[in-house]
């Protein structure tokens, strides 16, 4: 069977910079082939005309589907679906889905669309990336104009919902795999530190909160997440939907990413065979540990084995699977995080026996 075509979930409040993100993203896309479907309010379709001018390859009107019928988790089984299965029965599919969200789009129910048989054998949720407005959350609101978000939901015939702005920030954050702190340049760093240790604090165990300004994160680090987001919807649940105590999560060690698109390194190491998968899983997961990596990735051969062990990292989670055959005995393994990497540290212990 094809592999899954992995779709990046990206959602946020109007003004956060979703567009921007995602115009950085198109333009810095390594040569994937990206398709986007964005969920766009009225007959002007403000973001999609911006996505489609922006003049790069990827980003041609054949690769832009807009959802102009309202909030898109309330139109998944009419809208949503259907557009999902036309973009997927194209002669050449794309390497990669990004949806762009309305700010009033519970993620949960999108996420949860994935799972429709009609699409749940072709597509996967690489992740769910919810963007930030820095400046407006930490001086207590969720977005830069309210009352341009009050005006996008009465705008909105179709949504089926009223969930209070304070909820739907908390959907956001529970549902996200990355947390992407933006306009971080108009905070002072301790404003910057707080509120992305309060964001991490809120989420689910293991997301990443990046902060960094005009959107600006290379391709590496917002795709390739590989959470299967539809198969974890329990945990994506927010607080105000349980009876249960809060989690106490405690990351008292965790600090902020606050980078710019240059800010951002990444290295191979190579080594020869593994004996043990989980053992070296355990040791991947400590090195990402103690060197505050964001990705890693590769290939390992391992002792007895023809087969070649593919290995995705990303945060404390390790996932590995047997592909094909290895065409060499070599252990080759792709590093990434912000720049300044302790690269012999990482390397001797990634190559230690």
């Amino acid at each position: 069977m094809p592999a899954k075509i992995p779709a990046t979930i990206v959602t946020g409040f109007l003004g956060a910079g979703k567009t921007t993100l995602i115009r950085h993203l198109l333009q810095n896309a390594d040569g994937r082939r990206i398709a986007l479907i964005i969920n766009e309010f009225g007959d002007l379709g403000v973001d999609g005309d911006i996505l489609k001018g922006c003049g790069i390859e990827t980003c041609t009107d054949d690769d832009v589907m807009e959802l102009s019928n309202g909030c898109i988790c309330c139109t998944v089984a009419e809208d949503f679906v259907p557009t999902l299965e036309k973009l997927l029965a194209r002669d050449t599919p794309p390497d990669h889905i990004v949806i762009e969200t309305s700010g009033l789009a519970l993620p949960q129910p999108l996420v949860q669309a994935f799972n429709w048989p009609e699409i749940s054998t072709r597509v996967t949720v690489d992740g769910v990336v919810t963007l930030v407005d820095g400046k407006a959350v930490a001086e207590g609101r969720f977005a830069h104009d309210v009352a341009a978000v009050d005006a996008q939901r009465a705008a909105d015939d179709n949504l089926d919902h009223e969930t209070p702005l304070s909820e739907l920030f908390e959907d956001q954050i529970a549902c996200a795999d990355m947390i992407v702190v933006n306009k971080t340049d108009l905070l002072a760093p301790i404003e910057v530190q707080g509120l992305s240790d309060r964001l991490r604090h809120d989420a689910r165990p293991g997301v990443q909160v990046i902060a960094t300004s005009m959107g600006v994160l290379p391709a590496a680090v917002l795709l390739g997440q590989n959470a299967a987001a539809e198969t974890s919807l329990d945990a994506r649940e927010a607080h105000h939907h349980h009876h249960h105590d809060d989690e106490d999560h405690d990351h008292a060690d965790d600090h902020p990413h606050h980078h710019d698109h240059d800010d951002f390194e990444s290295f191979t190491v190579t080594r020869g065979e593994i004996s043990d998968p989980a053992d070296f899983s355990r040791k991947i997961a400590a090195t990402i540990e103690a060197h505050d990596i964001l990705r890693l990735k590769g290939f390992a051969t391992v002792t007895g084995k023809p087969m070649r062990l593919t290995i995705q990292a990303v945060g404390p989670r390790v996932d590995s699977y047997y592909d094909q055959r290895a065409s060499t005995r070599e252990t080759r393994l792709v590093v990434i995080g912000q720049a300044g990497l302790d690269r012999a540290a990482i390397t001797a212990a990634l190559q230690a026996a």
